[in-house]
């Protein structure tokens, strides 16, 4: 007689739910036109990321994450998106740079990645008293198509905007893995993020300084 598989859990239910939330947000920036709409979906997917903080703390009562959540709100959904925006309001600039492949070919190879990161990150001994294991699997398709992101965007605002959305990826892993690392190591990673901001703005006005323009494809004809 056939065992009938586990039913999941309202939590397990709920945690990949959010997590396969932050993934389809990651495809939506990789073919998003408009790069506000990048900067737009970046802070709804960390949004989701701090929603899943929360979650996690409410339900594996695990109270520092709450301030790490706060933290995560103000940093990555409020300041680093308006810090941009307000950047490219000074640019002038609102379409994303050309895309190096066909928009229906960068969706198709990443859903490849996404499919080749969470089925070999399903295989690992990986196990998470605080997520579900699918979830480890979704942040690692996460950073591999926010690495696309950055590859096949040819403007500053994409190849910003896939760097912090890899760092998102990051987030819902440490999620599983380390959920009760220490607050002030955790708050730390956020504040490296800060740091790209500072950055990477520099480089948006630098770039547009010179060449009253956002794309990258400028910078290819430097190659030796």
């Amino acid at each position: 007689m056939a065992v009938a598989p586990p039913v999941p859990s309202s939590f397990s239910g709920g945690a990949e739910a959010i997590a396969l939330v932050v993934l389809l947000t990651e495809f939506a920036m990789l073919r998003a036109p408009l790069s506000r709409s990048q900067i737009r979906l970046y802070a709804f997917q960390s949004l989701a990321v701090s929603a899943l903080a929360v979650f996690v703390a409410a339900t594996q009562h695990i109270p520092e994450l709450y301030i790490l959540a706060a933290f995560s709100f103000t940093l990555k959904v409020v300041l680093v998106p308006g810090i941009v925006l307000r950047l490219l309001r000074d640019a002038r600039v609102d379409l994303a740079g050309s895309n190096r492949l066909g928009v229906a070919t960068m969706i198709l190879i990443a859903i490849g990645i996404s499919a080749f990161g969470f089925f070999v990150v399903g295989g690992l001994p990986v196990h998470s008293h605080s997520l579900p294991t699918a979830a480890l699997g979704l942040a690692m398709a996460v950073v591999l198509v926010a690495f696309l992101l950055v590859i096949l965007r040819s403007d500053v605002v994409s190849q910003a905007v896939g760097f912090f959305s890899l760092e998102n990826g990051v987030s819902m892993a440490s999620l599983v893995v380390a959920s009760r690392l220490p607050l002030i190591v955790e708050v730390a990673f956020l504040f490296d993020l800060l740091v790209a901001v500072v950055v990477f703005g520099v480089l948006m006005r630098v770039h547009h300084g010179r060449t009253q323009t956002l794309s990258t494809e400028v910078l290819d004809r430097l190659k030796g």
